[in-house]
């Protein structure tokens, strides 16, 4: 991208500028590979055929100066690199706000707040693994562990917890991702602990792995298995294998297999056994 249009570009530009880029074979080969036939988890979805690091150096460019309020535009688009493009311009302006200085600091969490209600308004539009993967945990999963004026200050969890938690609220706010009919949103719910996991908090993982564990999607076993897999890594093997002694027996295979996959090889096959 030319240097000189980093400040001045509008979110039609960015899409005639990714436009440009098409590459018909690997549109293809993409659209294959997230399973954009019919009845498949992707249908419909459009490629431009860009790679993701053609896409992170568009967000790199235009970040800083791109207004918010010209995001949704970009998260409307038919296509899958674009909706992307708009995704990773919101990580980047949600992690500029989490800084230690920041944390607490009163515009940049009305900054934050901004940002990740506009995420869950747009929420379907991520509708698909890749697009949940590489923005959930960063926008989500990280303001789930700071101050929000989200939410009802005076809400019983919120009393005693630390300044601006609203714990409640940020509950409320993944039980209705996980709840909801949308695949896409329910993925979010567990993948958001990414993050959680990353900062040693496991409740996270642990509630919403549970929630999840009879889902009937293979791309949700997958999900959680990961996550498991994570919490144990991140925060404690322990409590990873007291949940397996919970649920293993109930897990479906391809779950339990993403969960155990860093545990010595004799462990991994005593849990497939269960």
């Amino acid at each position: 991208m030319q240097s000189n249009s980093i400040n001045t570009m509008t979110a039609k530009e960015i899409i005639a500028y990714m436009e440009s880029l098409k590459n018909e074979e690997q549109r293809r080969v993409l659209m294959g590979f997230f399973k954009t036939g019919p009845g498949e988890y992707g249908e419909g979805d459009e490629f431009l055929g860009l790679k993701v690091p053609q896409t992170r150096e568009v967000v790199r460019d235009v970040w800083k100066d791109f207004p918010l309020d010209e995001v949704p535009e970009l998260l409307m688009s038919k296509w899958h690199e674009v909706r992307l493009c708009g995704l990773l311009i919101l990580v980047a302006k949600f992690e500029r706000l989490t800084t230690k200085r920041l944390e607490n600091d009163e515009k940049a969490i009305r900054g934050r707040d901004e940002i990740l209600t506009m995420y869950l308004k747009y929420a379907e539009r991520a509708n698909n693994w890749d697009l949940v993967d590489l923005s959930v945990h960063k926008i989500l999963g990280h303001w789930l562990l700071l101050p929000t004026n989200l939410g009802d200050p005076l809400s019983s969890t919120c009393l005693g917890e630390g300044s601006g938690l609203h714990k409640d609220f940020k509950l409320k706010v993944l039980d209705e991702l996980a709840q909801s009919p949308c695949l896409w949103k329910q993925r979010m719910s567990i993948v958001c602990s990414w993050k959680t996991s990353q900062m040693g908090d496991p409740s996270w993982c642990l509630r919403y792995a549970e929630i999840h564990l009879h889902h009937p999607h293979d791309l949700m076993h997958k999900a959680v298995g990961w996550m498991l897999r994570e919490m144990g890594k991140r925060c404690s093997m322990e409590l990873l294998r007291e949940f397996l002694r919970q649920h293993a027996n109930q897990m479906p295979r391809t779950m339990l297999r993403y969960a155990i996959e860093k545990m010595p090889e004799e462990e991994r096959k005593e849990w497939m056994k269960r």
